[in-house]
């Protein structure tokens, strides 16, 4: 959902000169798990792995996951038609992970409501999945419902990351003990949390610079959510070569972080915590069916920039949010529908975060 692009404002529009060395490094180097999703970059993420991965490599040479999106189930068929879809788009005959996706208190009834985990099965039988889990993004509590309900599930993909481990809205944590506690595999997502994790405040890296001056900010990130026990696959949204190599230079010969290591990242949680304003991940869920096309992932970015500046006057920011208002909507154009909170895996406070970035941005400008 983070790859190369050519046009950094347009999701569609991938470097796939850049993705295809990239898919070729990675394969080289003895990784093969690739993750993709209907949605991601404006629904052609999936083609582009058959561009990339599927028509250049035998099938053998990699496992690809994919996930049925059930924020788009609207009547019956509609599952059948996009798994067809699907496999087209990918050009393969099975998938070795299948998941439902963004499962929530409200994706979870449309589940129930279309017998989601049947069908799922059903595709299993047939040999068009090998292994069958979902994704999750709600409370413990709805998750150990689930996995009662549902003991059939292989594993389970989680947002974990040292920031959201104890997280009250997330529950990072929590839910990781609840997969583990019905003898879940763990598949971690957003372990660098859409980025944030690979940009720290100064006092943060110095601090884990003190302990491993030689590795990168993303690195502890990942090694955090890699060393937990019953973790099979971290997955890491890497965006050019240069994350690749990164990835591959600590995560090829993986040591888990040691007792200092765990202190160093127990104190840049602090640090962090006092900088963030907007702790959004930019997973764009929240885009799409805004009535007044909202750029919110793009303006959050922008006003974090902003706050974390030490000169607190007029921000170069501005100049971007104006730019980006030109074709988009502007923070003070919401309307409070909050239909964007309803789809946020983060349970963010959006339409009151869009009213600070207007009082910032709209007031500037």
């Amino acid at each position: 959902m983070r790859l190369p692009l050519t046009d950094p404002e347009d999701f569609a529009k991938v470097d796939m000169a850049q993705v295809e060395k990239m898919v070729d490094t990675f394969l080289e180097h003895g990784f093969t798990y690739f993750d993709t999703a209907y949605m991601y970059h404006e629904f052609q993420s999936e083609k582009i792995v058959r561009a990339a991965l599927v028509e250049r490599h035998d099938r053998s040479a990699f496992t690809l996951a994919t996930k049925l999106p059930t924020m788009f189930l609207k009547t019956e068929g509609d599952q059948e038609r996009i798994f067809a879809e699907q496999l087209e788009k990918c050009g393969v005959d099975y998938f070795d992970y299948y998941l439902l996706h963004n499962l929530n208190v409200a994706n979870y009834r449309k589940v129930c409501r279309f017998d989601s985990f049947a069908f799922a099965a059903r595709m299993k039988a047939e040999g068009k999945i090998r292994h069958v889990g979902f994704s999750f993004h709600d409370s413990a509590e709805l998750l150990d419902e689930i996995l009662t309900a549902h003991p059939e599930t292989e594993f389970v993909q989680l947002q974990i990351n040292y920031m959201d481990w104890e997280n009250e809205s997330i529950q990072s944590r929590r839910c990781y003990e609840t997969a583990r506690r019905h003898g879940k595999p763990v598949v971690v997502m957003e372990p660098v949390k859409g980025g944030t994790l690979a940009r720290l405040p100064e006092e943060a890296e110095q601090r884990f610079r003190a302990v491993r001056p030689e590795l990168s900010p993303a690195s502890w990130a990942i090694r955090y959510a890699a060393g937990l026990d019953g973790v099979m696959m971290v997955l890491s949204g890497m965006s050019s070569m240069e994350q690749l190599r990164d990835n591959i230079s600590y995560m090829q010969h993986f040591e888990p972080l040691n007792a200092e290591e765990r202190a160093a990242v127990e104190d840049a949680v602090g640090i962090i915590n006092r900088s963030i304003a907007v702790p959004c991940t930019a997973c764009r869920y929240c885009v799409d069916g805004c009535p007044k096309q909202i750029a919110i992932p793009e303006y959050f970015a922008l006003y974090n920039n902003a706050e974390q500046s030490l000169n607190k006057g007029f921000s170069v920011q501005t100049v971007y949010y104006a730019n980006l208002a030109q074709t988009h909507g502007r923070a003070s154009d919401c309307i409070g529908c909050r239909k964007c909170e309803k789809s946020c895996p983060q349970h963010l406070p959006i339409v009151e975060h869009l009213r600070q970035v207007a009082a910032r941005f709209d007031k500037e400008e």
